[in-house]
């Protein structure tokens, strides 16, 4: 699959913010599970349709201030 191709494909992602976000923006991010961790920070598990999608759930960390620590493709839903 081209690089193209791939940013228009549906993927399975793993974000992690630092620090545990209250459960109360679990429906502002759409409904995701947020998932503390031990070490401080949360985790979203999420599958996004595309790059755009993406981009916009980035956009919304970024206006809640939480800091990103990484963003990670776990497997592309078939």
């Amino acid at each position: 699959m081209s690089p193209r191709a791939r940013a228009h494909a549906p993927a399975r992602y793993e974000v992690r913010v630092a620090g545990h976000l209250d459960e109360h923006w679990s429906a502002w991010f759409g409904g995701l599970a947020l998932i503390h961790e031990d070490d401080g920070t949360t985790m979203l598990h999420c599958v996004v349709a595309d790059q755009a999608e993406l981009h916009g759930l980035l956009a919304k960390i970024r206006d809640l201030g939480a800091p990103l620590i990484s963003v990670t493709v776990s497997d592309r839903p078939e």
